[in-house]
């Protein structure tokens, strides 16, 4: 077994035993596998290994890879933060996007996805420890945002994400999750159909698939530590 392949076996059982102890099935927990900086190789050695969804963060990275490894099928989740110039090609490479924090990105996506294909699955980021230099909508402000984004016609609304400050407490990070999980009931209470809470990491999957999690984005526990200063470009 290779590395890569060891490592998404104990990611795979650190999900089932979380979700065994949270009393969900581990099926209800879908892993995506954050490739950020790692070459197409290493996410072809993923695929080898049967993982098929995978995360980029930065644009002109994410759509070498969607090309380069075209004939494996694999699903593309776009994660990080979007400029408004380079919509078009998330638009029309990606399969998700998971960092929706403004109406504008949303309505640009919504205008350029090709109409041949099938509406972007999209989730709202939402700001849950209220960080300044966190991307992400203010949890007060996430019903609105949602209401509009589900109107468009390119897209699919499928739920909600966030990203809590990193800490060593469990009861604040359980605390973090439990916001996005209440904020989806409200919204899916109002009428939305949705699906999909993005959260939980390498280091804090745990605590977000007991608050609900139904995808965990983990890179370095698969891939290792990041590959500083090999993909630099903003998103």
């Amino acid at each position: 077994m290779t590395t890569i392949a060891a490592r998404l076996q104990a990611v795979n059982d650190r999900i089932a035993a979380a979700a065994h102890a949270a009393g969900r099935a581990p099926a209800s927990v879908a892993l995506l596998a954050v490739s950020k900086t790692w070459p197409a190789a290493a996410v072809r050695e993923a695929a080898a290994a049967g993982q098929r969804a995978f995360g980029e963060n930065y644009v002109q990275e994410g759509v070498d890879k969607v090309e380069a490894l075209r004939e494996l099928g694999l699903e593309w989740h776009f994660i990080g933060p979007l400029q408004s110039n380079k919509t078009r090609l998330v638009a029309n490479a990606f399969d998700w996007v998971h960092g929706i924090d403004r109406l504008k990105i949303a309505e640009r996506l919504s205008a350029q996805r090709d109409v041949h294909l099938p509406p972007l699955n999209v989730c709202i980021q939402v700001n849950v420890s209220g960080e300044e230099s966190k991307s992400g909508v203010a949890p007060i402000d996430a019903a609105s945002l949602a209401a509009a984004v589900a109107a468009l016609p390119g897209l699919r609304l499928r739920g909600l994400m966030c990203i809590p400050e990193p800490s060593a407490d469990p009861a604040l990070l359980h605390a973090r999750f439990a916001l996005l999980r209440r904020l989806k009931d409200e919204l899916a209470a109002s009428g939305l159909t949705l699906d999909t809470l993005s959260m939980g990491m390498s280091h804090d999957l745990e605590a977000a698939v007991a608050e609900g999690a139904t995808v965990v984005r983990v890179g370095t526990a698969i891939f290792g530590e990041r590959q500083a200063g090999a993909f630099a470009q903003p998103g």
